[in-house]
């Protein structure tokens, strides 16, 4: 995902460049104008709340703008990312955006702002105000709106000055030498951001399979939980042999076991272009470690999928795949079978459920070959990352 907002003063070319960003990068289009005269015209609640205080001559409060930001975000989830137009206008709105993006398992990628010295500022709206006949474009109102942008937006820009995520463009160039500053800016952050991707399925949906093709794909770096306990296992070391245990009563391995050898693998793993984690997170619980982990790397979860494949040919796969090499110790038996799918049904499911409010969570048909499933995954990776190849 690819969250920008888009700053400027009056007259500095936002609404076109907006325009060539939100085309070039699938974003969706963020404006608290256009969505606060949505939802009044649609009369929601919230847009019903706004009307009143409109009416009365007030301010919209923080607490509805970022409640309908919100909104939009969860309804647009098939977006490439969001562009944000004008928005945060202050310096709480700043925070309130920060724990909006960190609510929504998202991070703000860059804010760039489109700069200009005053007198042009004044120079291209008075001209508009001449082809356009807009009555607010005159030198009184245009001077009292730059004045009132520069005392809210300073401190706006000191703040992401400070996180390290401002960039500034010279908005004096012409309109298709400002567009190629700005594309290239983007393109530079899109290849240092991390593509980690979470891939769920029951077990014999194909989902190990398919991870570790995906991984050798797009270069990423496997995570998968399993594995790192049959090596665990295999070194016949103490952890290995309480693994061991587990897996033969049908249980999953608790926590304190798996996050140190899954922390283990993300600090060892240098210069790669992201993860992809097959058997993690397993529970709720787990689902806000892998959070925070992904937090200390400046990242976050770029895609999740969830193979859905018939109980009757999950039974199937994992009864075949009992009598070969690569069979998993709850492979055993019938009971043991059930007794994996039932957990994965009562700990799991719920997990998928908590990340379907904050991503864009994609179900995959598992029931074809390999190779058709493989390929639909992969459309789905390159439709939301125009930049992989």
């Amino acid at each position: 995902m690819l969250n920008i907002a888009l700053f400027g003063p009056p007259g500095v070319g936002k609404g076109t460049q907006s325009e060539f960003l939100v085309k070039k990068y699938n974003l969706f289009y963020i404006s608290t104008g256009d969505l606060l005269r949505k939802e009044i015209k649609a009369e929601t609640k919230l847009g019903t709340d706004a009307k009143t205080i409109i009416a009365e001559g007030g301010l919209v409060s923080d607490e509805i703008i970022v409640q309908i930001i919100e909104k939009t975000i969860k309804s647009n989830s098939e977006a490439n990312g969001f562009l944000f137009d004008g928005f945060p206008r202050t310096y709480i709105q700043a925070y309130i955006l920060e724990g909006l993006m960190i609510k929504l398992g998202s991070s703000l990628d860059c804010f760039i702002s489109l700069e200009i010295k005053e007198e042009e500022s004044i120079k291209r709206l008075l001209n508009r105000g001449i082809t356009s006949g807009r009555s607010d474009d005159n030198e009184p109102v245009i001077k009292k709106r730059l004045k009132e942008y520069k005392e809210k937006t300073l401190p706006v820009l000191n703040f992401y000055k400070e996180r390290q995520n401002y960039i500034s463009v010279n908005g004096l160039q012409n309109i298709k030498k400002v567009s190629e500053d700005i594309e290239r800016i983007i393109n530079e952050r899109l290849s240092k951001k991390l593509l980690n991707i979470v891939m769920f399925g029951y077990p014999g949906s194909g989902r190990g399979s398919l991870s570790k093709a995906l991984s050798e794909k797009y270069q990423l770096e496997f995570v998968a939980t399993g594995a790192m306990l049959d090596d665990e296992i295999k070194k016949k070391s103490e952890i290995g042999k309480k693994i061991e245990c587990l897996y033969e009563s049908g249980q999953l391995v608790p926590d304190e076991i798996v996050i140190p050898l899954i922390e283990k693998k993300l600090q060892q793993s240098n210069n790669v272009r992201g993860f992809i984690f097959k058997g993690f997170p397993r529970t709720l619980v787990q689902s806000y470690i892998l959070d925070g982990l992904l937090k200390k790397y400046d990242s976050y979860i770029a895609k999740i999928f969830d193979i859905k494949v018939d109980t009757l040919e999950l039974i199937k796969r994992l009864d075949k795949r009992s009598k070969t090499d690569s069979k998993m110790p709850y492979d055993s038996s019938t009971e043991k079978i059930v007794k994996r799918l039932q957990e994965h049904e009562n700990k799991t499911i719920p997990v998928i459920e908590k990340y379907k409010e904050t991503h864009d969570v994609i179900t995959i048909d598992g029931m074809p070959s390999l190779n058709l499933v493989l390929e639909n995954i992969s459309k789905e990776i390159e439709n939301s990352f125009k930049n992989l190849k």
